[in-house]
């Protein structure tokens, strides 16, 4: 499992675009067949892709983890962004649908995955950190949740946020997960601009045509920098970094939280007028 260092901010502000895209994006966890995982020293995030074909894919523990499984002291957040699969958690059985989602809690020894059809394979996108108790696994379907609309198309940032695992759906120890859908027309996302002192996040951007781009903004808000960000890419954002993007045709992204807090509305605030 390769570890992905953190990146500090005097670091980052002497970094040409591929050094950025080492720091802070992942293009390579979506590959059929198999899983992969990466290791980010931020919050102890490990970021991962599974999408089995033919044969199941198990959860495995790493050496870098030092753990007897994957979830000893962890807990995992699964979100399907393919077809219709199935996550085994200690024997039993969950249906994902496309963009539902599972939380996995703290404990559970044996995870598997599979697609219901190899020709037509589920996706699941991994998103984990460390863990102190332990909750349900427990699934929440996206048919189920109300979606929040937020923004406006004279500002191109209309968009509906459906949140899966928060302090007032799915209960976790650190883990705050869900996706946002943007409204046809719109391209922005997370306007106005802000920053998690008390967290970082991570984002995965999905259902980008293969011509298409998200340009993915990062850095302090007064040295902002971008990301070239195509389907299935996943952009990291520490603490202390904006996370915003607009995209040459419509998308999807997940975004997941770790840290301190699990309080969604917990932001510093980056006005448009500061940003550089």
């Amino acid at each position: 499992m390769e570890i992905i260092p953190a990146t500090d901010v005097r670091s980052y502000a002497r970094m040409g675009s591929q050094e950025l895209r080492s720091a802070f994006l992942l293009s390579d966890l979506f590959q059929p067949g198999k899983m992969r995982l990466r290791y980010w020293e931020t919050d102890r995030a490990v970021i991962g892709g599974a999408m089995p074909t033919r044969a199941k894919l198990t959860l495995k523990t790493e050496p870098e983890l030092a753990a007897t499984h994957f979830c000893e002291r962890r807990e995992l957040g699964v979100i399907n962004i393919g077809e219709e699969g199935t996550v085994e958690v200690d024997g039993v059985r969950f249906t994902l649908g496309n963009l539902d989602c599972l939380y996995i809690g703290r404990g559970a020894q044996r995870v598997t995955f599979a697609s219901k059809s190899a020709a037509k394979p589920a996706c699941f996108y991994l998103l984990s950190y460390p863990a102190h108790t332990h909750y349900p696994t427990t699934l929440v379907r996206h048919d189920d949740i109300a979606g929040t609309a937020i923004g406006s198309g004279e500002t191109s940032n209309g968009r509906v946020i459906y949140k899966f695992i928060h302090a007032g759906g799915i209960k976790s120890c650190q883990l705050v997960m869900g996706l946002t859908l943007l409204k046809s027309g719109s391209i922005w996302n997370t306007m106005p601009p802000h920053t998690h002192t008390r967290r970082s996040e991570v984002y995965c951007y999905f259902d980008l045509k293969e011509t298409a781009a998200v340009f993915h903004f990062l850095g302090r808000p007064d040295e902002t920098r971008h990301l070239v960000v195509r389907n299935r890419d996943i952009a990291l954002s520490p603490p202390w970094s904006i996370h915003s993007g607009a995209g040459t045709d419509n998308y999807g992204f997940i975004w997941g939280m770790g840290g301190e807090n699990q309080d969604f509305a917990d932001m510093d605030p980056a006005p448009l007028a500061t940003l550089r």
